[in-house]
């Protein structure tokens, strides 16, 4: 689930920071500059675990601060495929359920990975597993409902690059609500849970 990522860059030191230890004040601004932050390709970065290499600061002419090039390595949030995880349900819809591991929110188990057969509850919400007791055809109901823990499969992950394009002139023909730019989500992990021992816990616990 965690994994170590090996990373460069150049850190600003404010000159302030001068009467602090070097690895200390560039530790600092790496946590500032990464901590909570998805890198494209990388994951989610949780915190610096150490530095590898500095080079020699510089300070520029107009600039007070020290530039240090940095090699580092980063704790990062990024399960392998087919990894198992646990998290708890956030909620449902139509596009399937929303799991979260509660410092990471963008997690989706599309109904064709749903235990089958299962159905959406337009009404209360949720995901209902049909399942069936083997006896005489009869089913029971099993609600996927908020806050229940859920056990599932990683089966992909998605990067998008949210970073700005540049300024776009919206064409005046364009109305003005779809000029507004798109919520993109930087991170995104789909699971699936149509396997005997996934699903919500209580289902399997004897």
């Amino acid at each position: 689930m965690f994994v170590l990522a090996e990373m460069k860059h150049v850190i600003r030191t404010p000159p302030w920071k001068f009467n602090v230890k070097l690895t200390d004040a560039i530790a600092e601004e790496l946590n500032k500059k990464l901590a909570n932050k998805v890198v494209l390709n990388v994951g989610l970065c949780i915190a610096l675990h150490d530095i590898i290499h500095m080079e020699d600061s510089f300070i520029f002419p107009g600039d007070g601060a020290a530039h240090t090039k940095v090699r580092f390595r980063y704790v990062v949030f990024r399960p392998f495929l087919e990894e198992v995880l646990v998290g708890k349900i956030r909620s449902c819809s139509s596009e399937g359920v929303h799991v979260t591991l509660g410092f990471f929110d963008d997690i989706v188990i599309p109904p064709s990975a749903l235990q089958h057969p299962s159905r959406f509850d337009e009404t209360e919400q949720v995901w209902v597993w049909e399942y069936d007791t083997g006896a005489d055809g009869e089913k029971h109901d099993l609600f996927m409902d908020a806050g229940e823990p859920i056990r599932f499969r990683v089966t992909a992950e998605s990067f998008t690059e949210t970073s700005p394009s540049g300024p776009e002139t919206p064409d005046a023909t364009t109305p003005a609500d779809s000029a507004k730019p798109e919520h993109k989500i930087p991170y995104t992990l789909t699971g699936g849970i149509s396997e005997s021992g996934l699903g919500l816990l209580s289902w399997w616990t004897s």
